[in-house]
């Protein structure tokens, strides 16, 4: 239990400390926001700072800071003090900066930060990438809740055949395409207050229940640095891309830009994005504890950890809170990813649309781009149901592909800081980290390359460094012809 409080108090005091030490590197003004000067009643709309914040909050909390935790404490009491130090020097500075440079450069998305960065070249194939992961997200989390409400709140059985599964899936199909298409302050800003509450007790619930249940925790000094789990998986990348969501996810980055646009001020860019990376640090490492917890006193195994991550949340959270305070907790969790896979796919309307010039004030427009997505998002579902290692694949490639997308961000935030003299190492160091992450990871999967370990990182070692050495050089070498698109644009 030490070991997990001393966690927290990493993840309270570091992002107090480093959260300010990355305000005072932006340096925020009184200058008009994307959502003042381009108002258009539908993405640019000026919004409070309590409603911009719990959107974002709830936009980036999926089911990744909730399974991922419960699968990537496998490794022991490693991921109490892993979990708030990447939280705080990673996560949390990624979303801050990828949503304050998105401001300071009119409210663009993603793609078009990396175009104007990264260069063409780079911008056509994160584009493209990005955009299949934000397909990727939107699928899981319809089917991620869609599953959780079948099983755990009226007790069904969740395989290809059973019609309220389809139902379950299409109610939530349906609620993705109004809040695709409604302005933004018309749906996600009404009803997100609500989703917001259960989302918090659900969190809080379960952390005072891990006291008061008395679950007991593994302390670091008792089980020392455990780079294997029980299934002789490496803590060095599987963790990192186990436990995206809690620690640094590259989806974040489509969420912050998408949240730029309903900021009346810049001052509020470390609330908004910082802060509320590090309340997602916080139900990942409730969660952690909490699966941690129900292994040691015998409710759960190793084997549900690593399988059946869900059946953790139903028996974790009935345990604690009883029946009625259970169905809460598991609310709240089905409520994570619908949250986030609605916003997935409004970002990706927006990124379509941005890269192909559409006019998304007209509403055929949005209307037309929506249903294409759309029908992608519902093939990809079906097969992944029909195939029985379909969500297996699926889930593999989505969190490889989040964290690579968190690779390109750090570069594009590498170079605005370039740029603009800033300590560009701040973002430099934990990019090339990831790099190390995602490229050993893909090396050695089965649904990478299948390279040795050895093979794998020692490749993964040279691309790495090579990946640090390209962004210090390129940012080096445009900085002085970027002076008057920074006038313009993103003056500091």
């Amino acid at each position: 239990m030490i070991t997990f409080i001393i966690g927290i108090a990493v993840l309270v005091i570091g992002a107090i400390i480093y959260g300010n030490v990355c305000e005072k590197v932006l340096r925020p003004t009184d200058r008009k926001t994307p959502a003042v000067e381009k108002f258009d009643g539908v993405d640019f709309v000026p919004m409070k700072r309590r409603k911009n914040s719990l959107i974002e909050l709830l936009n980036i909390a999926g089911t990744g800071p909730i399974l991922g935790p419960i699968q990537g404490v496998l490794f022991g009491p490693i991921a109490f003090l892993t979990i708030p130090l990447g939280c705080v020097l990673g996560g949390a500075l990624h979303d801050y900066f990828c949503g304050m440079i998105s401001i300071r450069n009119g409210g663009e998305q993603m793609p078009s930060l990396i175009k104007r960065f990264l260069g063409k070249y780079i911008y056509v194939i994160y584009n493209i990438f990005v955009c299949l992961m934000m397909l990727l997200v939107g699928v899981v989390f319809i089917y991620t809740p869609g599953d959780l409400f079948v099983t755990h709140i009226i007790g069904g059985e969740s395989n290809f055949e059973n019609p309220v599964l389809w139902i379950v899936y299409g109610v939530i199909f349906a609620y993705y395409i109004v809040a695709t298409l409604l302005p933004i302050d018309k749906i996600i800003g009404k009803i997100y207050p609500v989703f917001g509450a259960i989302l918090l007790v659900s969190a809080v619930g379960v952390f005072v229940g891990i006291f008061a249940k008395g679950y007991q925790l593994d302390e670091i000094w008792e089980t020392g640095l455990t780079l294997l789990n029980p299934y002789g998986d490496h803590f060095i990348p599987i963790f990192f891309v186990t436990v995206a969501c809690g620690i640094v996810s590259g989806f974040h980055s489509t969420q912050a830009t998408l949240v730029s646009r309903t900021l009346e001020d810049e001052r509020e860019g470390r609330i908004t994005f910082y802060y509320m990376m590090i309340i997602e640090g916080f139900i990942a490492m409730v969660w952690a504890a909490a699966a941690m917890g129900a292994v040691n006193i015998g409710i759960a195994t190793n084997d549900m950890l690593r399988n059946q991550a869900t059946s953790v949340v139903g028996i974790v959270a009935k345990d604690m809170l009883g029946s009625i305070g259970g169905i809460i907790a598991i609310l709240g969790v089905i409520i994570l990813p619908i949250t986030s896979g609605d916003t997935s796919l409004r970002s990706l309307r927006i990124m379509i649309s941005d890269a192909l010039h559409i006019d998304t004030k007209k509403k055929r427009n949005n209307l037309l781009v929506a249903l294409g997505i759309f029908s992608v998002v519902a093939a990809i579902l079906v097969w992944a149901k029909a195939d029985s290692s379909g969500f297996n694949i699926l889930w593999r490639y989505f969190s490889w592909a989040n964290e690579t997308t968190a690779v390109f961000a750090f570069a594009m935030i590498s170079v605005y800081m370039i740029w603009n003299k800033m300590p560009y190492l701040m973002a430099l160091i934990p990019g090339t980290f990831y790099m190390y992450v995602v490229t050993s990871y893909i090396l050695n999967a089965r649904i990478g390359l299948n390279f040795s370990w050895i093979s794998a990182y020692i490749i993964a070692a040279v691309l790495a460094f090579a990946y640090a050495a390209a962004i210090v050089v390129y940012g080096r070498k445009t900085a002085n012809g970027s002076s008057g698109l920074l006038k313009n644009n993103s003056t500091v």
